[in-house]
């Protein structure tokens, strides 16, 4: 018989393993219930214990309990505060309440998304990029579809990360990039007791290489993850790094998995899209989400761009296959969400969200200057909502506890990003004016 025990390889990261234990079988049936003789995924059995982000929550909750009358200011899990345009809302309203009528009613849509909106993401974001409505594939939202294409690419590919990234790429928007890359079948046994898996390749993404990997070093992988704005440093990649990254996929036959999602929050000449980079149509795959620039963190809607020069190494186009996943797999996204995004997307609509993200950046903008003002190094926050601050010789964790027991301020840790992202922590500018104010206030008080 077998219990579960637990392997501790990091602070609040675990390994549950089995273990063989003594007693009456009769006894062990009776404790555990009724059993299927289906056996557990192999998979499933690696992947480490908890999601940062569930596990930050839990935390959260411990915290709120413990100080029941201190006011938690949240700027850890980066989800949108700020009420929705009109415009957007009374669009979804307007097409709900129609749905009511004979003439307003209508049942499914095409899976790979309403023609109009698809128009309009191309016309959009990726004018004079050579990007049709065809190749655009309205999702709900970008973390499923980063597990979609996961299923596309099937377990025999290898597979290269940002360390640190988010944790959706294979968890899914490090860990997600990772976790749906274990269960997929990809990532080979943990290797070390980083977390690190065998067969990822980790490109260390810090401040000593400008958040880049040395390509020079890095071993070919068949499928690149590359997020820019990256979450969690708010790194935006160069056009000459997004050059250097095409160019080193084609000269190794891979393929780019690139996450925008926060691409409207770039500031300067960064590019905004993978597909500014000449040759870039024919080795990367585009992701995106109305999430961040939106507010859509609760409505769900995304994008995915396959161009059509996209190939397999026998010459099959990409996007053929995509589309029969996408269709085997998806009914498509909530007409009344795609509603929604087509407002985002019109003249004014464009002008308020865009409103949204000034005042986004603008709390992060005083996030940097509270840590710089109190001499700690800090990253992003110029062209992403995430700041990110570096506590020499401290673990993340650490800082991350000492913060919240002190300051009654939720942060993320930085570890939980990767291992590169030890002694960080990510600071997240989603949050009201005045939290963000009085959470100056605290950290100013804490560490002066």
């Amino acid at each position: 018989m077998f219990k579960l025990s637990s392997l501790t390889m990091k602070s609040h990261e675990t390994i549950w393993q089995p273990v063989i234990v003594h007693g009456s079988m009769r006894a062990e049936k009776e404790r555990l219930g009724f059993r299927t003789k289906v056996p557990r995924s192999v998979n499933m059995e690696k992947l480490r214990n908890g999601y940062l982000f569930p596990e930050i929550s839990k935390l959260e909750l411990q915290h709120t309990e413990k100080y029941p009358d201190a006011k938690l200011i949240s700027l850890g899990i980066g989800d949108t505060t700020e009420p929705l345009p009109e415009i957007i809302t009374s669009s979804m309203a307007n097409y709900a309440h129609a749905l009511s009528t004979a003439d307003g009613y209508t049942g499914y849509g095409p899976e790979q998304g309403n023609k109009a909106l698809r128009e309009a993401i191309a016309k959009v974001f990726y004018k004079d990029l050579l990007v049709i409505d065809t190749e655009v594939f309205v999702s709900d939202g970008a973390q499923c579809d980063i597990t979609r294409l996961q299923l596309l690419l099937g377990s025999n590919v290898t597979i290269a990360v940002q360390d640190p990234s988010f944790p959706i790429h294979v968890f899914t928007n490090l860990q997600a990039y990772i976790d749906t890359s274990v269960i997929i079948g990809q990532a080979g046994e943990i290797k070390d007791e980083a977390g690190r898996y065998r067969s990822i390749e980790y490109m260390n993404c810090s401040p000593h290489n400008n958040f880049f990997p040395n390509l020079s070093t890095t071993s070919r992988a068949d499928i690149l993850f590359f997020c820019s704005p990256n979450n969690p440093t708010g790194h935006a990649a160069t056009r000459k790094q997004l050059e250097q990254l095409v160019e080193f996929a084609r000269q190794n036959g891979s393929i780019i998995i690139y996450d925008s999602a926060y691409s409207s929050y770039i500031r300067d000449d960064s590019p905004r899209s993978i597909y500014e980079i000449p040759g870039a149509r024919e080795v990367a795959i585009e992701i995106s989400s109305f999430s961040k620039f939106a507010g859509f963190t609760g409505i769900r809607l995304g994008w995915t761009v396959v161009p059509e020069e996209l190939l397999y190494s026998n010459g099959f186009p990409v996007i053929h296959d995509f589309n029969r996943i996408v269709c085997t797999c998806f009914n498509g996204a909530s007409n009344i969400a795609q509603a929604g995004g087509l407002a985002c997307l019109s003249p004014e609509g464009i002008q308020a969200v865009h409103s949204m993200v000034n005042y986004y950046m603008e709390n992060a903008k005083i996030l940097v200057e509270t840590f710089a003002s109190l001499g700690y190094q800090v990253y992003g926050g110029a062209n992403a909502p995430y700041v990110w601050v570096h506590f020499p010789g401290s673990s993340s964790w650490d800082v991350f506890t000492e913060i919240l027991e002190k300051t009654h301020i939720l942060t993320v840790p930085g570890s939980g990003f990767g291992p590169a992202g030890e002694g960080c922590l990510r600071i997240s500018a989603f949050g009201h004016r005045e939290c963000i104010r009085e959470a100056s206030r605290r950290l100013r008080t804490l560490f002066q």
